[in-house]
Formats: C-alpha cells, structure tokens, sequence
C-alpha cells in the first residue's frame, strides 16, 4: 500500500500524538477465573432431587431447558445404579454371613399357598366373615388370570 507523501506526514504526525498504550487489565493472582468453572449450583449439583428443587428456582414459567433435563436425567440413573449395586452387595453379604440350613422350614413341610386358618368357632359370625374374605380373595384371583 503506498500513500501519498501529505497522508504519510499525517499519519505521523498522529502517530507522536496518540498516548501511551493502555495496559491490560489486571487478573485476581488468588483466585484466576476459568471459563470453564461451574458456577451455579444447577451445574454442581449429583442430588437428583436438590437438582430438580434448583431448577424449579431458576426457572419462571417451570420449563427447562433439554440440556439440562437431560442432565437431571442422568442424575436419577447414576443414583439408581448406585443404589442397585448397593442393594446387591448386601444381598451377596447377607447369606454368607448366615449358616445356610438344609432343613425346609415349619418341620419338613416346606412352604406352602395356603394361608393358616384362625380358630374361630363354628357357625360364628368371625367364621363367616373370614369364609367370605377368603372368596373374594379367590374371584379375585379368577379376574386376575
């Protein structure tokens, strides 16, 4: 690019003329600031459940955004897995610290369906009330299958 020799003694004449540089400004030493530092507790937050509090709070008209559904959603299965491995192990723990019996229960009978009859009297109005508990359980079952 060239200039014309009056434009060339403008521009530096502007260029004695124009202040000293501005300096940069001047970054918190303690504590630099990231742009990728999270800094809301909605991106903090594992609990699924402070989470769904914390975006009912941020949010006016009780929508949110995919992004963050999305987010609360793996919240809720990461905690879900946790408490399925947690209900596993205490499932494996628990019968290997008790003795295993090879006896059935109830003295050899094993388990049975049928359920224990109270002893009531006979022809009373408890017997007669149960008899007929026991029928709509059974028609029940009937609508069932």
């Amino acid at each position: 690019m060239s200039f014309d020799p009056r434009s060339l003694e403008r521009l530096k004449e502007l260029g004695r003329s124009l202040p000293e540089p501005i300096a940069p400004p001047q970054q918190n030493k303690d504590r630099p600031v990231k742009a990728t530092e999270k800094r809301h507790r909605i991106e903090t937050e594992d609990n699924p459940e402070r989470l769904f509090q914390e975006l009912m709070k941020a949010s006016s008209d009780g929508t949110v955004p995919e992004h963050l559904m999305a987010r609360l959603k793996e919240a809720e299965r990461h905690v879900a897995t946790q408490n399925k491995a947690k209900a596993k192990a205490q499932a494996q723990a628990l019968p290997s610290s008790q003795p295993l019996s090879r006896q059935p229960l109830r003295g050899g009978q094993g388990k049975t369906t049928r359920p224990s009859r109270p002893k009531v009297a006979a022809g009373s109005e408890e017997e007669s009330l149960y008899v007929a508990f026991g029928q709509l359980l059974l028609e029940d079952d009937e609508d069932c299958v």
